[in-house]
């Protein structure tokens, strides 16, 4: 049986080791600016009070930042399937890891303390 070149295998047609995504200059820029305003945006939030909703702000202004550097930065944008598979499966047990520590902090208050 003939050995058959990697690009024939169904799985990975789409896939060139030599293919590189060209990200224009421009997009980095128009990154650079945004992660800029941001931070910003970020030390204006920091010295305002939003009552209970000084972390929400802060967290939703970091979550836009991160997914700029993951997205253009990092080159997730133009990455393959397996590439976005693996970003979205590393957010799905991020996500789950915050929600037993959440969990497991919230629910500290409700057996006591010890000897009561």
């Amino acid at each position: 049986m003939a050995h058959q070149p990697a690009s024939s295998h169904p799985l990975v047609d789409d896939y060139d080791d030599n293919a590189e995504a060209h990200v224009p200059l421009s997009a980095y820029f128009a990154v650079f600016a945004a992660l800029m305003g941001g931070t910003g945006l970020t030390v204006w939030a920091a010295f305002q009070d939003f009552g209970m909703w000084n972390t929400p702000v802060a967290l939703a202004i970091a979550i836009v930042k991160a997914s700029l550097v993951i997205l253009i930065f990092m080159h997730v944008k133009y990455g393959s399937k397996l590439v976005m598979v693996m970003v979205g499966s590393a957010f799905f047990w991020l996500f789950h890891m915050l929600v037993g520590t959440i969990a497991d902090y919230l629910s500290r208050g409700y057996l006591g303390t010890p000897g009561s």
